[in-house]
């Protein structure tokens, strides 16, 4: 039995959704984090490709996506108790923002890959202290 594409394109989704509330459910809220910069990466990943592809549609969706997530981290950060590292982070998510919707805007896939790279470090930090 062959699945049209259209019905390949629902199952993916749904198989994509079990995952993620199976990933989310139990989870730290150190590796719920974890799970948004994974995320993160992965749209960022995705809309510096469809800006090469010249898949407009598929940019603004992966950028829509990847803007909410950090939109998400800043509002998570605590000022008061992270103080100077809030700070810090606050910084680099604004600059992620800002290389992020420059990207899109011009489609300059380079832009992206900026904002990915920095993202990237602090995932990776992020994981090493979990």
């Amino acid at each position: 039995m062959f699945m049209r594409q259209s019905q390949f394109g629902a199952a993916r989704a749904r198989y994509q959704s079990v995952d993620m509330a199976s990933r989310i459910e139990g989870a730290t809220p150190h590796r719920l984090v974890g799970i948004l910069f994974d995320e993160l990466l992965k749209a960022l990943d995705a809309m510096a490709a469809a800006v090469r592809r010249g898949d407009v549609a598929q940019r603004g969706t992966r950028q829509a996506r990847a803007l909410s997530i950090l939109h998400g981290l800043e509002g998570s950060l605590d000022f008061d108790k992270g103080g100077e590292i809030a700070e810090g982070l606050l910084a680099i998510y604004r600059e992620a923002r800002r290389l992020t919707i420059a990207g899109g805007r011009s489609n300059d896939s380079e832009q992206i890959v900026q904002a990915r790279d920095m993202l990237h470090e602090i995932a990776s930090a992020w994981d090493a202290i979990g």
